[in-house]
């Protein structure tokens, strides 16, 4: 995976995970999953083959970026 930086643009935190093969990627999906699921904060993400396109923000706070995102953010980074 590349050490790309959060970019925070729009109101959200914008990241791009890189891996080494499509299964790599959704590995990565499946583990983030778990943080997504126990936060209860579900990103805007896609993924094309060995990439995966991140989005956060905090809809309830008026669609902006907070603490919760970068609590979240860290949590994918430490995958």
């Amino acid at each position: 995976m590349n050490p790309h930086p959060w970019i925070e643009r729009n109101n959200a935190l914008h990241k791009t995970f890189e891996f080494s093969t499509f299964q790599e990627a959704m590995k990565w999906m499946a583990k983030a999953s778990v943080h997504v699921e126990a936060m209860n904060h579900h990103p805007k993400w896609t993924n094309v083959y060995n990439t995966v396109t991140v989005e956060l923000c905090t809809h309830d706070e008026g669609n902006n970026v907070t603490e919760k995102d970068w609590t979240l953010a860290r949590l994918f980074d430490s995958i």
